[in-house]
């Protein structure tokens, strides 16, 4: 709750709010929702057992199902980058580096069907979403994200979520994989964030690798070093 309260979301989400409930005390269920991993249904007839959760949020009725659902809906991802905010500062004191940070992507669609069934179908899916996220290697813990509504390509996230991650703490190392392999994410992390960069390089048959950065990581990467890391 202290650190919903520290988010910057409203108490309330407009003037003609019926007030039953403030945006805390809602961003607080759905976090826990998400933690325990439960549908809306589900969750809300499991915490209406929990007393001690209700009375530790200041509720003393439960929100129907759909007023967290509608909630989630309407919440701007602004205030989940202010929540992880003030979350890491819970566990990193000031001006403490990170070792390692590892960052990878990952897409998803809006439906339950496959691919295949998608091909045979002939139904396009109708949306989709390209997530990616930075994790502190050695505590587990996420220190950015970045969600698009449409296919991006890797790299175009990356020096997004480099520079969010940057300012947010600073760390000596990233850790990526070939999809990352770009002359312009080597020169951010090592000329612009001071730090250390290891993505492996993609080597195709008679192409010249080019870039100062792409060249060094080819001489100098061990992929043996890297796996007992990782």
């Amino acid at each position: 709750m202290s650190v919903a309260g520290r988010s910057h979301l409203p108490i309330y989400s407009c003037k003609y709010s019926k007030r039953k409930y403030t945006q805390h005390q809602l961003l607080t269920l759905v976090l826990f929702k998400d933690y325990i991993n439960e549908n809306f249904r589900k969750f809300v007839k499991l915490v209406d057992l929990m007393e001690g959760v209700q009375s530790k949020i200041g509720i003393n009725r439960l929100p129907h199902f759909t007023t967290l659902h509608k909630f989630t809906n309407r919440i701007s991802s602004f205030y989940f980058n202010s929540l992880l905010h003030q979350t890491l500062k819970l566990f990193y004191s000031h001006g403490e580096r990170i070792p390692l940070v590892a960052i990878d992507s990952s897409g998803f669609t809006g439906g339950h069907c496959s691919y295949y069934y998608s091909v045979r179908t002939g139904k396009k899916r109708r949306s989709y979403l390209k997530t990616s996220i930075a994790v502190d290697v050695e505590n587990f813990i996420v220190n950015g994200f970045k969600i698009s509504g449409k296919p991006v390509h890797d790299a175009k996230h990356a020096l997004i979520l480099l520079r969010q991650c940057h300012k947010r703490r600073k760390s000596d190392c990233y850790l990526m994989d070939k999809g990352y392999d770009s002359e312009k994410i080597h020169a951010l992390i090592n000329e612009e964030l001071k730090a250390e960069a290891i993505i492996p390089v993609r080597c195709r048959k008679r192409k010249r690798i080019k870039g100062k950065y792409r060249r060094k990581m080819r001489d100098e990467f061990d992929a043996a070093t890297i796996i007992e890391t990782w």
